[in-house]
């Protein structure tokens, strides 16, 4: 996949004009790289993106050469969710690298289904390592498995492709099928707050009474 890049001379607020003519800032660098101040066409990025991801080999040209980046990080409008700042990290086709691979969970818990478990999802991206060329662009687990509440799918039940390792513990949890909490059982958060308020009250009553009593026997 390709996208291509140019050098930008506009910097910190001045940045929004370069949004606004339908470009996002970014910035490349990597080890033993110099770092260069960039813009790519925000079309072309979204479509990059969409397509690649973080995990998938870009070939960034820039004025005429190419580098092969990965997306390492960005930035979003909380409000609009568009793209606001890119980095970009040049790697070594033949060093490793630790990445953070997303979870896609597939199919449906029996648990949830049949018996009205509540599903609670502790993980939604694993550290892997690879050559950046193996580096998987996601991890496919199985909800199938669940079959009774309380059960949980760890690490070592993703089924892995690829020569890759994951770097997280294989026993960790990624999701498990909880038992409902009945309903009386849940307080308001409310009530919870205004025990502690009263329990901080009456604990600086104590305290001003305290001096009290030692001013008393001065």
């Amino acid at each position: 996949m390709e996208l291509i890049a140019q050098k930008r001379e506009i910097f910190g607020k001045k940045t929004k004009n370069l949004r606004k003519e339908g470009f996002i800032p970014a910035e490349l660098y990597g080890h033993g790289v110099k770092n260069l101040h960039l813009m790519v066409k925000t079309a072309e990025f979204e479509r990059a993106f969409d397509e690649a991801g973080k995990n998938i080999i870009i070939n960034l040209m820039v004025d005429g050469a190419f580098h092969s980046v990965l997306i390492y990080d960005y930035q979003n409008d909380y409000l609009t969710g568009k793209f606001l700042n890119i980095d970009f990290y040049e790697v070594r086709m033949d060093e490793k690298i630790n990445a953070s691979v997303p979870i896609e969970f597939i199919g449906e818990a029996p648990a949830v289904k049949e018996k009205d478990a509540i599903l609670v999802k502790t993980m939604n991206e694993v550290q892997v390592e690879a050559l950046p060329q193996n580096l998987p662009s996601k991890l496919v687990a199985d909800l199938g498995v669940l079959m009774e509440i309380g059960q949980s799918l760890f690490i070592k039940d993703i089924k892995t492709k690829g020569d890759f390792e994951i770097l997280v513990d294989s026993e960790t949890v990624i999701a498990t099928a909880s038992e409902m909490m009945p309903e009386e059982d849940i307080k308001p958060a409310v009530a919870v707050g205004e025990v502690v308020a009263e329990t901080d009250l009456k604990k600086t009553e104590r305290e001003l009474r305290k001096k009290e009593v030692e001013n008393l026997n001065l």
